[in-house]
């Protein structure tokens, strides 16, 4: 009797999925444009008094990017400002658009990864995910696996694309 032998198990192939990396958690945008006179001027007066009037409570837990969604000249300070009501409820909050905040979640969520967990080891790098992986982050991969790992191939451990192979010694 023939037994069924998986040859990607026994390959010692790693995958890394950095969908199983990803930040669990609601994305919102914190925007100014409300804040604005005519969606064009930053009144610093209004401004103080409208940040410390809002229910930042609806901020509780979740990740935040700050961002001007209107074609206005804000100070920086302006930003800032806002972090400042958002650090001691938010999860996580950056300054720029959503995808500066996924950028900002994945890189520090790759900085914690210890590459010695990699070491000498063949790794297939994951490339479909139904979460918004950031192409950034597939750099970052490269870089933390590069010089550690023995293979980088990317796709699926049945069907891989071969990105970078350690010299063999002679």
């Amino acid at each position: 009797m023939n037994d069924i032998v998986n040859r990607v198990e026994r390959s010692g192939i790693v995958s890394f999925n950095l969908e199983e990396y990803y930040p669990q958690g609601e994305r919102v945008v914190f925007d100014l444009k409300p804040f604005l006179f005519q969606e064009m001027i930053l009144r610093e007066k209004d401004f103080r008094h409208a940040l410390k009037e809002l229910d930042w409570s609806q901020y509780e837990g979740k990740y935040v990017a700050i961002s001007n969604s209107v074609d206005a000249i804000v100070p920086t300070w302006a930003y800032m400002l806002v972090m400042t009501y958002l650090v001691p409820v938010a999860k996580e909050a950056v300054i720029g658009g959503l995808d500066e905040l996924e950028r900002y979640l994945m890189m520090k969520v790759l900085d914690e990864i210890d590459p010695s967990d990699f070491q000498g080891k063949f790794v297939v790098v994951k490339g479909c995910s139904k979460y918004p992986v950031p192409l950034q982050a597939y750099g970052e991969v490269v870089k933390l696996l590069f010089g550690t790992a023995r293979s980088i191939m990317f796709g699926e451990p049945c069907s891989t694309v071969p990105l970078w192979k350690e010299k063999q010694l002679k």
